[in-house]
Protein backbone atom coordinates (compact mmCIF):
# COMPACT_ATOMS: atom_id res chain seq x y z
CA UNK A 1 0.00 0.00 0.00
CA UNK A 2 1.12 2.91 -0.95
CA UNK A 3 2.03 5.89 1.57
CA UNK A 4 -0.55 8.38 -0.47
CA UNK A 5 -2.93 5.65 0.04
CA UNK A 6 -2.43 5.00 3.92
CA UNK A 7 -2.50 8.98 4.49
CA UNK A 8 -6.00 9.21 2.93
CA UNK A 9 -7.06 6.15 5.20
CA UNK A 10 -5.63 7.66 8.35
CA UNK A 11 -7.53 11.08 7.24
CA UNK A 12 -11.33 9.22 7.07
CA UNK A 13 -10.10 7.74 10.71
CA UNK A 14 -9.01 4.18 9.84
CA UNK A 15 -6.47 2.36 12.22
CA UNK A 16 -4.13 0.80 9.79
CA UNK A 17 -2.31 -3.06 11.09
CA UNK A 18 0.14 -4.50 9.18
CA UNK A 19 0.76 -4.19 5.35
CA UNK A 20 -3.32 -5.07 4.47
CA UNK A 21 -5.19 -4.80 7.40
CA UNK A 22 -7.51 -2.24 8.91
CA UNK A 23 -10.09 -0.68 11.67
CA UNK A 24 -12.60 1.62 12.17
CA UNK A 25 -14.96 3.03 14.96
CA UNK A 26 -18.56 2.67 12.74
CA UNK A 27 -20.68 5.55 13.93
CA UNK A 28 -23.27 3.46 16.15
CA UNK A 29 -20.80 2.48 18.03
CA UNK A 30 -19.61 6.13 18.50
CA UNK A 31 -23.53 6.76 19.05
CA UNK A 32 -23.63 3.91 21.76
CA UNK A 33 -21.10 4.97 23.83
CA UNK A 34 -22.98 8.67 23.71
CA UNK A 35 -26.40 7.47 24.55
CA UNK A 36 -27.48 8.24 20.79
CA UNK A 37 -29.21 5.35 19.96
CA UNK A 38 -27.76 1.31 19.09
CA UNK A 39 -26.86 -0.03 15.59
CA UNK A 40 -29.65 -2.44 14.08
CA UNK A 41 -27.68 -5.11 14.66
CA UNK A 42 -28.33 -4.49 18.21
CA UNK A 43 -32.04 -4.53 18.00
CA UNK A 44 -32.15 -7.36 15.92
CA UNK A 45 -29.43 -9.84 16.99
CA UNK A 46 -28.72 -8.61 20.51
CA UNK A 47 -25.12 -7.48 19.82
CA UNK A 48 -23.88 -4.60 21.95
CA UNK A 49 -23.23 -1.88 19.38
CA UNK A 50 -20.26 -0.41 21.69
CA UNK A 51 -18.68 -3.31 21.29
CA UNK A 52 -18.02 -4.31 17.67
CA UNK A 53 -15.11 -4.12 16.18
CA UNK A 54 -16.00 -3.02 12.51
CA UNK A 55 -12.66 -4.27 10.43
CA UNK A 56 -11.11 -5.60 7.24
CA UNK A 57 -7.83 -7.99 6.75
CA UNK A 58 -8.06 -7.14 2.61
CA UNK A 59 -8.91 -3.23 3.53
CA UNK A 60 -8.21 -2.45 0.11
CA UNK A 61 -8.16 -5.23 -1.90
CA UNK A 62 -11.54 -6.87 -3.86
CA UNK A 63 -12.64 -8.26 -7.34
CA UNK A 64 -15.23 -5.61 -7.80
CA UNK A 65 -16.00 -1.53 -7.71
CA UNK A 66 -19.30 -1.85 -7.01
CA UNK A 67 -21.08 1.60 -8.11
CA UNK A 68 -22.85 1.81 -4.80
CA UNK A 69 -20.05 1.23 -2.26
CA UNK A 70 -19.12 4.50 -0.17
CA UNK A 71 -15.51 3.00 0.64
CA UNK A 72 -12.72 4.32 -1.95
CA UNK A 73 -13.21 1.84 -4.58
CA UNK A 74 -11.21 3.70 -7.10
CA UNK A 75 -7.83 3.19 -5.27
CA UNK A 76 -8.91 -1.02 -5.43
CA UNK A 77 -5.30 -2.73 -5.19
CA UNK A 78 -6.71 -5.87 -7.05
CA UNK A 79 -7.29 -9.51 -5.84
CA UNK A 80 -4.22 -10.73 -4.46
CA UNK A 81 -3.12 -9.37 -1.08
CA UNK A 82 0.81 -9.23 -0.71
CA UNK A 83 3.06 -10.10 2.41
CA UNK A 84 0.38 -11.28 4.55
CA UNK A 85 0.26 -10.92 8.52
CA UNK A 86 -0.54 -13.63 10.54
CA UNK A 87 -4.28 -13.84 12.20
CA UNK A 88 -2.99 -13.88 15.34
CA UNK A 89 -0.79 -10.44 14.56
CA UNK A 90 -3.80 -8.94 12.65
CA UNK A 91 -6.39 -9.83 15.55
CA UNK A 92 -4.05 -8.02 18.44
CA UNK A 93 -3.37 -5.54 16.17
CA UNK A 94 -6.94 -4.71 15.32
CA UNK A 95 -7.99 -4.46 19.43
CA UNK A 96 -4.74 -1.99 19.73
CA UNK A 97 -5.56 0.55 17.19
CA UNK A 98 -9.11 0.20 17.98
CA UNK A 99 -8.19 1.22 21.48
CA UNK A 100 -6.39 4.01 20.08
CA UNK A 101 -9.39 5.18 18.06
CA UNK A 102 -11.02 4.88 21.53
CA UNK A 103 -8.87 6.89 23.69
CA UNK A 104 -11.12 10.23 22.70
CA UNK A 105 -13.76 9.19 24.37
CA UNK A 106 -12.34 9.20 28.04
CA UNK A 107 -12.65 12.90 28.59
CA UNK A 108 -16.23 12.85 27.58
CA UNK A 109 -18.52 13.27 30.40
CA UNK A 110 -21.73 11.91 28.52
CA UNK A 111 -20.06 8.46 27.95
CA UNK A 112 -19.61 5.84 31.31
CA UNK A 113 -16.10 4.38 32.00
CA UNK A 114 -17.42 1.25 32.83
CA UNK A 115 -19.11 0.98 29.04
CA UNK A 116 -16.18 2.63 27.65
CA UNK A 117 -13.96 -0.41 29.73
CA UNK A 118 -16.25 -2.96 27.91
CA UNK A 119 -16.02 -1.36 24.33
CA UNK A 120 -12.27 -1.50 24.80
CA UNK A 121 -12.50 -5.21 24.83
CA UNK A 122 -15.08 -6.03 21.82
CA UNK A 123 -16.81 -9.50 22.01
CA UNK A 124 -18.20 -8.70 18.44
CA UNK A 125 -15.86 -8.62 14.99
CA UNK A 126 -17.67 -7.56 12.09
CA UNK A 127 -15.32 -8.22 8.41
CA UNK A 128 -17.61 -5.85 7.01
CA UNK A 129 -15.41 -2.68 6.73
CA UNK A 130 -14.13 -2.07 3.24
CA UNK A 131 -12.45 -4.63 0.64
CA UNK A 132 -13.02 -8.48 0.54
CA UNK A 133 -12.23 -10.85 3.29
CA UNK A 134 -12.48 -14.06 1.56
CA UNK A 135 -8.76 -12.81 -0.34
CA UNK A 136 -7.57 -13.40 2.70
CA UNK A 137 -5.77 -16.88 2.51
CA UNK A 138 -5.42 -17.36 6.12
CA UNK A 139 -8.98 -16.91 6.66
CA UNK A 140 -9.88 -19.83 8.89
CA UNK A 141 -6.98 -19.29 11.26
CA UNK A 142 -8.39 -15.43 11.63
CA UNK A 143 -11.97 -17.18 12.37
CA UNK A 144 -10.35 -19.33 14.95
CA UNK A 145 -8.14 -16.28 16.75
CA UNK A 146 -11.53 -14.42 17.19
CA UNK A 147 -13.36 -17.61 18.66
CA UNK A 148 -10.66 -17.96 21.44
CA UNK A 149 -11.86 -15.01 22.54
CA UNK A 150 -15.52 -16.14 23.12
CA UNK A 151 -16.28 -13.44 20.22
CA UNK A 152 -19.16 -13.18 17.89
CA UNK A 153 -18.16 -12.96 13.89
CA UNK A 154 -20.15 -11.94 11.12
CA UNK A 155 -18.30 -12.20 7.59
CA UNK A 156 -19.77 -9.64 4.60
CA UNK A 157 -19.38 -11.23 1.06
CA UNK A 158 -19.30 -10.72 -2.53
CA UNK A 159 -19.49 -14.50 -3.01
CA UNK A 160 -17.00 -14.37 -5.43
CA UNK A 161 -14.57 -16.93 -3.91
CA UNK A 162 -16.91 -19.79 -3.11
CA UNK A 163 -13.80 -22.59 -2.88
CA UNK A 164 -12.68 -20.04 0.38
CA UNK A 165 -16.24 -20.68 1.42
CA UNK A 166 -16.17 -24.42 1.54
CA UNK A 167 -12.89 -24.17 3.04
CA UNK A 168 -14.01 -22.36 6.20
CA UNK A 169 -16.77 -25.33 6.67
CA UNK A 170 -13.93 -27.96 5.91
CA UNK A 171 -11.70 -26.52 8.24
CA UNK A 172 -14.63 -26.15 11.00
CA UNK A 173 -13.43 -22.32 10.78
CA UNK A 174 -17.17 -20.97 9.61
CA UNK A 175 -17.90 -17.62 11.67
CA UNK A 176 -21.33 -16.86 13.46
CA UNK A 177 -22.71 -15.68 10.66
CA UNK A 178 -22.32 -15.17 6.60
CA UNK A 179 -23.66 -12.43 4.46
CA UNK A 180 -23.97 -12.39 0.65
CA UNK A 181 -24.14 -8.92 -0.84
CA UNK A 182 -26.88 -9.59 -3.14
CA UNK A 183 -26.72 -6.53 -4.80
CA UNK A 184 -27.56 -7.53 -8.55
CA UNK A 185 -30.81 -9.57 -9.31
CA UNK A 186 -29.57 -10.74 -12.78
CA UNK A 187 -26.16 -11.14 -14.67
CA UNK A 188 -26.67 -8.35 -16.78
CA UNK A 189 -27.32 -5.61 -14.10
CA UNK A 190 -24.23 -7.95 -11.85
CA UNK A 191 -21.79 -7.09 -15.06
CA UNK A 192 -22.66 -3.24 -15.16
CA UNK A 193 -23.26 -2.96 -10.97
CA UNK A 194 -19.86 -4.70 -9.97
CA UNK A 195 -17.35 -4.10 -12.61
CA UNK A 196 -15.34 -7.29 -11.83
CA UNK A 197 -12.15 -8.35 -12.25
CA UNK A 198 -12.98 -11.76 -11.64
CA UNK A 199 -13.96 -13.81 -15.14
CA UNK A 200 -17.27 -15.56 -14.70
CA UNK A 201 -17.77 -13.50 -11.43
CA UNK A 202 -21.64 -14.20 -11.97
CA UNK A 203 -20.92 -17.97 -12.28
CA UNK A 204 -18.80 -17.87 -9.46
CA UNK A 205 -21.66 -15.55 -7.00
CA UNK A 206 -24.31 -18.48 -7.86
CA UNK A 207 -21.92 -20.97 -7.04
CA UNK A 208 -21.54 -19.73 -3.34
CA UNK A 209 -25.71 -19.53 -3.28
CA UNK A 210 -25.92 -23.05 -3.58
CA UNK A 211 -22.80 -23.56 -1.19
CA UNK A 212 -25.11 -21.30 1.67
CA UNK A 213 -27.97 -23.65 0.86
CA UNK A 214 -25.87 -26.49 1.95
CA UNK A 215 -24.50 -24.62 5.03
CA UNK A 216 -28.08 -24.91 6.74
CA UNK A 217 -27.50 -25.41 10.76
CA UNK A 218 -23.91 -24.81 10.57
CA UNK A 219 -23.78 -20.96 10.58
CA UNK A 220 -26.34 -18.28 10.35
CA UNK A 221 -26.87 -17.32 6.88
CA UNK A 222 -27.81 -14.00 5.26
CA UNK A 223 -28.51 -12.51 2.24
CA UNK A 224 -28.02 -8.48 1.56
CA UNK A 225 -30.19 -6.37 -0.74
CA UNK A 226 -28.97 -3.10 -1.35
CA UNK A 227 -31.96 -1.15 -3.04
CA UNK A 228 -31.23 1.68 -5.52
CA UNK A 229 -33.99 3.56 -6.82
CA UNK A 230 -34.65 5.22 -10.82
CA UNK A 231 -33.75 8.68 -10.95
CA UNK A 232 -35.96 11.22 -12.52
CA UNK A 233 -35.61 10.87 -16.17
CA UNK A 234 -35.32 14.46 -16.49
CA UNK A 235 -32.38 14.63 -14.62
CA UNK A 236 -30.00 12.29 -15.85
CA UNK A 237 -26.70 13.32 -15.84
CA UNK A 238 -24.89 9.76 -16.57
CA UNK A 239 -24.84 6.53 -17.04
CA UNK A 240 -25.20 5.55 -13.57
CA UNK A 241 -28.40 7.54 -13.48
CA UNK A 242 -29.91 4.91 -15.07
CA UNK A 243 -28.87 2.14 -12.67
CA UNK A 244 -31.66 0.54 -10.12
CA UNK A 245 -33.13 -2.38 -9.21
CA UNK A 246 -36.39 -1.98 -7.24
CA UNK A 247 -38.68 -2.61 -10.25
CA UNK A 248 -41.47 -5.31 -9.52
CA UNK A 249 -39.26 -7.73 -12.29
CA UNK A 250 -36.37 -7.03 -10.16
CA UNK A 251 -38.36 -8.88 -7.32
CA UNK A 252 -39.48 -11.96 -8.74
CA UNK A 253 -35.65 -11.62 -9.81
CA UNK A 254 -34.46 -11.45 -6.45
CA UNK A 255 -36.41 -14.28 -5.25
CA UNK A 256 -34.98 -16.99 -7.64
CA UNK A 257 -31.61 -16.49 -6.02
CA UNK A 258 -33.29 -16.21 -2.38
CA UNK A 259 -34.68 -19.43 -3.18
CA UNK A 260 -31.76 -21.27 -4.36
CA UNK A 261 -29.56 -20.06 -1.17
CA UNK A 262 -32.41 -20.81 1.48
CA UNK A 263 -30.99 -18.05 4.08
CA UNK A 264 -31.96 -17.97 7.34
CA UNK A 265 -32.20 -14.16 7.47
CA UNK A 266 -32.95 -11.45 4.00
CA UNK A 267 -31.53 -8.46 4.88
CA UNK A 268 -33.61 -5.52 2.15
CA UNK A 269 -31.24 -2.11 2.71
CA UNK A 270 -31.30 0.84 1.17
CA UNK A 271 -28.56 2.54 -0.61
CA UNK A 272 -26.62 5.90 1.11
CA UNK A 273 -24.80 8.32 -1.03
CA UNK A 274 -21.97 8.62 1.54
CA UNK A 275 -18.31 9.05 1.18
CA UNK A 276 -17.35 8.31 -2.46
CA UNK A 277 -20.47 7.00 -3.93
CA UNK A 278 -21.38 10.74 -3.65
CA UNK A 279 -19.59 11.05 -6.96
CA UNK A 280 -21.05 8.11 -8.40
CA UNK A 281 -25.09 8.25 -7.35
CA UNK A 282 -26.60 11.44 -5.78
CA UNK A 283 -29.11 11.74 -3.04
CA UNK A 284 -32.01 10.85 -5.20
CA UNK A 285 -31.15 7.33 -5.95
CA UNK A 286 -31.50 6.78 -2.08
CA UNK A 287 -35.10 5.05 -1.29
CA UNK A 288 -36.94 6.31 1.85
CA UNK A 289 -37.83 3.89 4.21
CA UNK A 290 -41.35 3.40 3.24
CA UNK A 291 -40.38 2.26 -0.27
CA UNK A 292 -37.75 -0.22 1.22
CA UNK A 293 -40.82 -1.78 3.33
CA UNK A 294 -42.82 -1.78 0.30
CA UNK A 295 -40.56 -3.15 -1.55
CA UNK A 296 -40.14 -5.93 1.49
CA UNK A 297 -43.75 -6.66 1.57
CA UNK A 298 -43.29 -7.21 -2.27
CA UNK A 299 -40.42 -9.91 -1.61
CA UNK A 300 -42.24 -11.29 1.06
CA UNK A 301 -45.24 -12.34 -1.12
CA UNK A 302 -43.05 -13.78 -3.74
CA UNK A 303 -41.70 -15.99 -0.86
CA UNK A 304 -44.90 -16.78 0.64
CA UNK A 305 -44.33 -20.64 -0.53
CA UNK A 306 -41.04 -20.82 1.36
CA UNK A 307 -42.63 -19.14 4.89
CA UNK A 308 -40.88 -16.48 4.87
CA UNK A 309 -42.67 -12.98 6.33
CA UNK A 310 -41.19 -9.73 8.16
CA UNK A 311 -39.48 -10.06 11.04
CA UNK A 312 -38.40 -6.36 12.43
CA UNK A 313 -37.35 -3.08 11.02
CA UNK A 314 -35.00 0.23 11.65
CA UNK A 315 -36.55 3.04 10.23
CA UNK A 316 -33.42 5.32 11.28
CA UNK A 317 -30.85 2.85 9.12
CA UNK A 318 -33.37 2.37 6.46
CA UNK A 319 -33.79 -1.47 7.21
CA UNK A 320 -35.87 -4.57 7.17
CA UNK A 321 -35.56 -8.51 8.49
CA UNK A 322 -36.62 -11.31 6.78
CA UNK A 323 -37.06 -14.19 8.17
CA UNK A 324 -38.73 -17.33 9.24
CA UNK A 325 -38.75 -17.64 12.67
CA UNK A 326 -38.47 -14.88 15.34
CA UNK A 327 -37.05 -16.46 17.97
CA UNK A 328 -33.69 -17.21 16.34
CA UNK A 329 -32.99 -13.72 15.31
CA UNK A 330 -30.94 -12.92 18.80
CA UNK A 331 -27.29 -14.81 18.81
CA UNK A 332 -27.05 -17.46 21.24
CA UNK A 333 -23.85 -18.53 22.88
CA UNK A 334 -23.83 -21.80 21.42
CA UNK A 335 -23.52 -19.93 18.12
CA UNK A 336 -20.63 -17.84 18.76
Amino acid sequence: MKDTLKSMLKKQHYGLVGNHSAVQLCLWTKNSLNKKGVCWKEKFYGIKSHRCCQFSPSVMWCHNQCIHCWRPIEHNLGMKIPKENNPKEIIEGVIEARKKLLSGFGGNKNVSKKMLKKAEEPNFFTFSLSGEPTLYSQLPQLIREIRKRKAISFIVTNGLEPNRIKRLEKEKALPTQITISTNAPNEKLFKIWHRSMKKNAWKEFNKTLSIIKKLKGKTRRVIRLTLVKKSDKNKKSNFLDGIFNMEDKNIKEYAKLIKKAEPDFIHVKAFKSLGFARERMGYEKQPWFPEVLQFAKKLVKELKKQKYKILAEDKRSCVVLIGKDKKKMKIKKREI
